[in-house]
C-alpha cells in the first residue's frame, strides 16, 4: 500500500493518549501481511524490526508516536474544496500529527520488505504511546533492546524540517519570605514590615525574562515569567471555594477577593527556562542566583529570596556527529525539498533518545524530522498538505537508501 492510503485508514481511527489500541492493532495487521516482524513491548509501545541483509551496513531506527490530541469521537476525513489538504469536519483534531509519521516509516517498511534485493543494515521502528501528555511510552522504552546509533523521529510539522538540537525544560521557582507582616493600616509607618508582594515584583524587574542566546537567528536558550503569586491570596481562595459560582477569569476573581488589609510575608514566582545548550542554561542560572544573593544581601534578616531549580527535561544537544545531515541534503536534493538543517525550542521525544544508550553503550543521535506539512495542529482546523506527504516519504526513503550505500 502507498503512503496515502495508509495514513487515510489510520488517521481515521481515534488514539487519544493510552488508548491507542486499536491504532496498535491495525499498524500490527499491515506488519503481519507483509511478513514484518513487529510486536509490543511491556508498555504497549510497538517495536518494529527488517533485519540486516549486508554485515558492513549499519542499522537506522526511525520513531514516531501513536496517541494524538483529542477524544475518542469519530474522525471525519474530508479532502479540502481545492483538493490540496486532508482536514476534518472541524469538530475534532485530524491527527496528523503524528499519523503522517506512522505511515511514512510504515510505507518504508513495507518497502524494504518487498524489496529484498536492497542492501541495507536494518530497519528498526519504535512507535510510542502517550506522547502528547506525559511521554510515558518513549521513557518506558527498553533502550539498550535497539541496535541503531541513528534515529530519525518523525515528528516534526514541516516536510523538509531537519532539527539536530532541541531545548530541555527548566522549572525554576522562586519564593520570598518576610520577617514581619502586620496591619496595612495599623503598622503600615514601620519600615521593617517589608511586604513580600513588592519585594518579589522589585526582584522579577531584575530577573532575565526572554530570549537569552541565539545561532544562526534560532533561539538557544530563553527563560520566561510563568506567574507570579503574592498577596493574601489564602485568604482569597478560601473565599473562593466558598463560592457556589466563580466568575472568569477565576485569576481576576481570586485577586478581588484577597484581603488587601494584610502586609504579606509569603510571595512566589515561576519561571520556565529552555535551552539546548547546557553551558548557556547554567550561565543563565548563575545570573538568577546572583540577583537573588544580592536581594538577601540588601534585606539581610528581614527578608529573604530562594531559588528552587528542577529539571523537566533534559536537553537534545547538538551531536558532533553530523552524518544524518548531510545525508538528507543529498536526499533533498535529489526531490527538490528544501532541507532546513537546525535547532528548536521545544521538547520532543528527541530529547529522551539523546540521553540514552543502545545494545552496543552507544549515545543515541536523534534528529527531529518532517515529513509533511501541518498547519493549525492540534486543533479542529489542523489539515495536512497531502502532496507533501507523499514527498516526504520518498524524502524519508532517500535518506534510508543513502544511508546504506
Amino acid at each position: 500500500m502507498d503512503v496515502i492510503s495508509i495514513f487515510k485508514e489510520l488517521v481515521t481511527i481515534p488514539s487519544p493518549s493510552l488508548n491507542e489500541i486499536n491504532v496498535s492493532n491495525k499498524i500490527l495487521e499491515y506488519t503481519y501481511n507483509n511478513g514484518i516482524n513487529a510486536y509490543y513491548d511491556d508498555y504497549r509501545n510497538l517495536i518494529i524490526r527488517i533485519p540486516s541483509n549486508c554485515d558492513n551496513k549499519k542499522p537506522l531506527l526511525l520513531s514516531a508516536h501513536m496517541d494524538v490530541v483529542g477524544n475518542s469521537s469519530p474522525i471525519n476525513l474530508k479532502i479540502s474544496d481545492d483538493n490540496k489538504f486532508f482536514e476534518t469536519d472541524k469538530t475534532r483534531t485530524l491527527g496528523a500529527d503524528d499519523k503522517a509519521g506512522i505511515s511514512a516509516a510504515l510505507a518504508l517498511a513495507i518497502y524494504i520488505a518487498k524489496n529484498p534485493n536492497i542492501k541495507h543494515g536494518g530497519l528498526e521502528i519504535v512507535l510510542t504511546r502517550d506522547e502528547e501528555t506525559s511521554m510515558t511510552g518513549i521513557k518506558n522504552v527498553k533502550f539498550n533492546e535497539l541496535e541503531s546509533e541513528n534515529v530519525l523521529v518523525l515528528d516534526s510539522d514541516k516536510l523538509g524540517n531537519f532539527e539536530i538540537a532541541g531545548a530541555g525544560y527548566t522549572k525554576i521557582d522562586i519564593e520570598v519570605t518576610t520577617k514581619l507582616g502586620g496591619h496595612s493600616g495599623n503598622d503600615i509607618q514601620d519600615k521593617k514590615r517589608y511586604n513580600a508582594a513588592k519585594l518579589i515584583a522589585d526582584l522579577v524587574s531584575k530577573l532575565p525574562n526572554g530570549v537569552y542566546k541565539t545561532e544562526n537567528g534560532f533561539t538557544i536558550t530563553s527563560c520566561n515569567l510563568g506567574s507570579i503569586v503574592a498577596g493574601a491570596t489564602e485568604i482569597g481562595i478560601e473565599r473562593l471555594l466558598e463560592k457556589n459560582e466563580v466568575e472568569k477569569p477565576y485569576s481576576k476573581t481570586l485577586v478581588s477577593l484577597s484581603a488587601d488589609n494584610v502586609i504579606n510575608t509569603k510571595a512566589y514566582a515561576h519561571y520556565s527556562l529552555r535551552s539546548s545548550v547546557k553551558k548557556y542554561e547554567q550561565d543563565l542560572l548563575n545570573k538568577f542566583q546572583k540577583k537573588i544573593d544580592k536581594f538577601n544581601s540588601k534585606y539581610k534578616e528581614w527578608a529573604n529570596a530562594k531559588m528552587d531549580v528542577t529539571i523537566h527535561m533534559l536537553p537534545f544537544e547538538k551531536s558532533q556527529n553530523q552524518e544524518m545531515a548531510k545525508i538528507a541534503k543529498i536526499a533533498g536534493s535529489k526531490l527538490n525539498i528544501d532541507v532546513k538543517v537546525q535547532s528548536f525550542h521545544a521538547g520532543a521525544e528527541t530529547h529522551i533518545y539523546a540521553n540514552q544508550l543502545n545494545k552496543y553503550n552507544k549515545k543515541f543521535s536523534p534528529v527531529l524530522v518532517g515529513v509533511a506539512d501541518i498547519y493549525s495542529m492540534h486543533s479542529p482546523n489542523e489539515k495536512m498538505d497531502i502532496e507533501s506527504l507523499k514527498k516526504g516519504y520518498e524524502f524519508i526513503k532517500e535518506i534510508f537508501l543513502e544511508y546504506n550505500k
